[in-house]
């Protein structure tokens, strides 16, 4: 009956290094996205953090200030979306042969 819990916990231990090796390597990943045709790119990490707003000058040279704010919120809401899909796909990878001690782990991302 120890063994059985031993080895879980020995699991437990080696999923927990994996989860952090993953996270690890999900702060060097990112993501860019355009809006705007190119106007406004927005780089994004796998920790939800935006690295960089690009705003071509040729944007800046319109003065149409309601317009590029668009622009930036919704290039940050799409690299963000797409960063969080990052982090699902490299997780589920991760515990996706735990069964259901994964699909909880999936859940508390």
């Amino acid at each position: 009956m120890f063994k059985g819990l031993g080895d879980f916990v020995g699991q437990a231990q080696k999923m927990r290094e994996e989860m952090q090796k993953v996270q690890a390597s999900l702060e060097k990943r990112t993501t860019e996205v355009e809006t705007g045709g190119g106007l406004v790119k927005v780089t994004a990490n796998g920790k939800q953090q935006i690295l960089s707003v690009v705003i071509d000058p040729e944007m800046l040279k319109r003065a149409d200030t309601l317009m590029l704010q668009d622009l930036v919120v919704s290039g940050v809401n799409q690299a963000l979306k797409e960063s969080q899909e990052m982090v699902r796909e490299e997780m589920g990878r991760l515990t996706g042969d735990l069964g259901p001690l994964g699909a909880m782990l999936r859940g508390i991302q």
